[in-house]
Parts: C-alpha cells; sequence; structure tokens
C-alpha cells in the first residue's frame, strides 16, 4: 500500500499537519496534537517552530505531487494569509470588546497586583504566592473554568 503524508483539509484546525500526521502514522490526530502542545510549552517554542516547517513542506491533501518548492511557496502564502485574517479578526475584536472580558482582564490584572503586594509585606502566610506556585494554581482554576462553561454549553 502506498502511503503518503499530507495535510487533511477533513481533519484540521490550523493547516492540517496533526491530522496528516496522525493519518499517516494511523494513529488519532489529538495525541500529534498534544505532541505539539507539550513541545510548544516545554520545548521553548519547539513545537511551534517544527509545526510551520512541516506546514511549508507538507503538500496539502490533494494537491497531487508538486515540487518542494511549490509545496514551501503554497505553504508560505496560506501562512501569510491566515496571519492576515487573524490580524482582522484581532482589529475586529478589539474595536468592539466585550464587556465580560474586559471585567474578566480588570480582575486578573487586581489579583496580580494583590499578589505583588502581599509578597512585598513578607507576610508568612502570604508565601505561597511565589509564582512556581501560583502558575499551574492559574491554569488549573482556568481549565475547570472552560469545562464548566463547555459542559454547560456556553
Amino acid at each position: 500500500m502506498d502511503r503518503r503524508l499530507y495535510r487533511s483539509r477533513s481533519d484540521s484546525m490550523i493547516a492540517g499537519v496533526c491530522g496528516g500526521l496522525g493519518r499517516y502514522l494511523r494513529i488519532d490526530p489529538i495525541w500529534v496534537r498534544l505532541v505539539f502542545v507539550l513541545l510548544a510549552l516545554s520545548g521553548g517554542g519547539l513545537g511551534v517552530m517544527i509545526y510551520i516547517v512541516l506546514w511549508l513542506v507538507i503538500p496539502r491533501e490533494g494537491a497531487g505531487q508538486p515540487a518542494t518548492t511549490e509545496t514551501v511557496r503554497s505553504g508560505t502564502e496560506e501562512i501569510a494569509e491566515r496571519a492576515r485574517a487573524m490580524g482582522e479578526e484581532v482589529r475586529e475584536r478589539l474595536a468592539q470588546p466585550d464587556p465580560r472580558l474586559i471585567s474578566v482582564i480588570g480582575l486578573i490584572l487586581v489579583a496580580f497586583g494583590v499578589i505583588f503586594l502581599l509578597r512585598e509585606f513578607d507576610l508568612a502566610w502570604a508565601r505561597w504566592l511565589d509564582f512556581d506556585v501560583l502558575w499551574p494554581v492559574v491554569l488549573i482554576v482556568l481549565g475547570i473554568v472552560l469545562i464548566v462553561r463547555h459542559f454547560r454549553g456556553e
């Protein structure tokens, strides 16, 4: 059986790299995505760099057998178009911000301000507010909020 590596058109979240790799390796693409996320977070951004390189060199599904230079050119144009679209979306969202989002950002800024202030007082009960402990707690709380909102259908 002749298997070829392509970026997936049907199982795509950004560019179809993980969907294509999952199909090629015959594993669920969620595992490939998880590896890229872990590499991005713990490998100093290595996962992002590898993803972009694969986006550039792996042809899109259904594109036939283009030359490597054509694949890279097509991938570069696709990345540029995706970046323009994301920039436009950010501009639109910033033009009319969601009041709830502004409230949440304000609360986060106030919370961090209080934390920094408490750490300056060197209170015994506030020593746990070290960022080695705080960041995982913040991530866990945000994750729980997202999961609860998902199950509520929000």
